[in-house]
């Protein structure tokens, strides 16, 4: 039986193309368990996988998707059986191994989680790597003393897919949250999604030659790096966190180290690709529970396979906000 996936295809001079073909079971690549794939998402490493590759991709033709959420259609491992509900993120799938712009993937079981009860497929991508990642930085953040009441909660990157999320869990935990945006025009959607404060990116794009400002910030999350987490790290309370989670600003870091030697300032790095079995269970039961559904369909934009090519160069460009959710059979 065939099926329809986004392949990406280099020609002999080096340049990509993406398009919807037709494949076979006899196409995808080895793995423990066949996935009928029912969604998938639109991140930035897809931009790039999906465009020149941004040195992720490793050979071609190639099916991107780095997150997916479906039911599974065969098994060779005994801790999933046909028909349960699925849901990968990491693992460089979409990357390194073929991923969600398909109707069909096959991957290691390993790389699998089970869907919470009170997720659907659909939700589960419209949370995705993104929401999963905003989840995990939350928890980190609590791990180091974060509750409400400290104060306000900066989330930089706010408007997308990342601060969306983060945005939306905080404010239904009680937080007072900040949200740091450059686009005006998402001011609206940013406080529907429990935005307290805006915070227009240009108060924080540029470093200053003060190492400490006003202790302004009880945590942050922080999708931007570059110098706005340089001056963020300044503007921090006493003992507390901020959790960087991308590097949309820049991967360079022109800071100093007076904010963790004076204020005891903690950085903590989130990575979600490699993330152990244990934690992808606790932070996706913590996502079921803590993430306000309602919120989440205001962030949706619905796509199709078709769609991902132009999607691809957008989200590149900074102009996808909130969540995009690809229905793989539409």
């Amino acid at each position: 039986m065939g099926f329809r996936a986004l392949v990406v295809e280099k020609d002999a001079e080096g340049a990509t193309s993406a398009s919807v073909k037709e494949l076979t079971e006899a196409d995808l690549p080895g793995g423990d368990v066949t996935v009928a794939v029912e969604y998938s998402t639109v991140n930035y490493k897809d931009g790039l996988c999906i465009g020149p590759g941004g040195g992720l991709v490793r050979n071609y033709p190639h099916v991107p998707g780095i997150d997916f959420a479906g039911t599974v259609e065969a098994s060779d491992d005994s801790r999933f059986d046909v028909g349960d509900r699925v849901v990968l993120t990491g693992w460089r799938v979409g990357e390194a191994h073929w991923g969600g712009y398909s109707q069909k993937a096959r991957v290691k079981a390993d790389w699998l989680v089970p869907l919470p009860e009170g997720l659907s497929t659909q939700d589960a991508m419209a949370v995705g790597t993104a929401g999963f990642t905003a989840m995990l930085a939350i928890m980190a953040l609590e791990r180091h003393g974060l509750r409400p009441g400290k104060g306000e909660v900066l989330v930089t990157g706010a408007a997308g897919g990342v601060g969306s999320v983060a945005t939306a869990i905080l404010n239904d935990l009680g937080y007072e949250v900040a949200a740091v945006t450059g686009r005006p025009e998402t001011e609206g959607y940013l406080r529907d999604l429990g935005a307290s404060r805006i915070v227009p990116r240009e108060e924080l794009a540029e470093t200053v030659k003060r190492p400490l400002e006003a202790e302004t910030w009880a945590g942050c999350v922080d999708a931007v790096g570059g110098a706005m987490l340089a001056r963020v790290l300044g503007q921090m309370k006493y003992g507390c966190s901020v959790a960087a989670v991308g590097l949309a600003g820049g991967a360079s870091l022109p800071a100093s180290v007076v904010p963790f030697l004076l204020r005891g300032v903690n950085l903590l790095g989130i990575d979600s690709v490699m993330q152990p079995y244990d934690n992808r269970v606790a932070a996706w039961k913590r996502v079921a529970s803590d993430l306000p559904m309602d919120k989440l369909s205001a962030m949706i934009q619905p796509a199709t396979l078709a769609d991902l090519p132009r999607l691809g160069d957008e989200i590149l460009k900074g102009q996808v906000r909130g969540r995009v959710v690809v229905d793989v059979n539409a």
